[in-house]
């Protein structure tokens, strides 16, 4: 196992961590349907100290459109309410003595393609993260050629190899792009 081996698994670790950032960023978007994603962001007052919603309430989602949030403890369903107004989801949570009911609105046609604008861009920037990467394993390599570390040829094989794991990369990120479009787009 030589510099090159090391470089190149590193950068297939970073593309892989890139990938998994981006599903997780991608969950958090909203489509036309419930899901208990949306409210990863939300912090919740608990006794001064700003906590996830999942930490205070037991999440679900009741059908496709409503998500209920039922708080271990009563007096915070008057603070749940207000977190998730004030998140700026554009949700508008109906409350009653046991728990906070989150119906979530259809997405109007606009909103849809702004949706899918933010997730493109989003995905852009991941794209860019992964070149970033294949442009620090390049340097890497070239250092160690230069320092006699890596062959010529082993370094020209590393670079394609290199430029093989971006490759895969950016292709895998632009499929979850057009599959999570299509999701904000199916009504």
């Amino acid at each position: 196992m030589g510099l090159a081996d090391d470089v190149i698994k590193d950068l297939h670790a970073r593309i892989a961590k890139t990938h998994e950032h981006f599903r997780a960023e991608m969950q958090g978007i909203r489509t036309g349907r419930a899901n208990l994603h949306l409210l990863d962001g939300v912090r919740v007052d608990y006794y001064g100290t700003p906590t996830p919603l999942n930490q205070v309430a037991t999440l679900a989602v009741a059908d496709a459109r409503l998500i209920t949030v039922k708080p271990w403890e009563k007096t915070l369903i008057p603070v749940i309410d207000k977190a998730i107004r004030e998140a700026n989801l554009g949700l508008n949570p109906q409350s009653d003595k046991d728990l906070v009911r989150v119906p979530i609105p259809a997405l109007t046609e606009e909103r849809r393609k702004e949706i899918v604008k933010q997730v493109k861009q989003k995905g852009e920037e991941q794209k860019l993260a992964i070149r970033n990467e294949r442009r620090d394993a390049k340097e890497l390599l070239e250092q160690g050629e230069k320092d006699g570390e890596i062959a010529a040829d082993e370094a020209k094989k590393a670079l394609d190899k290199v430029q093989k794991e971006t490759d895969e990369g950016v292709k895998k990120i632009d499929e979850m792009v057009v599959a999570k479009e299509k999701e904000v787009m199916t009504v």
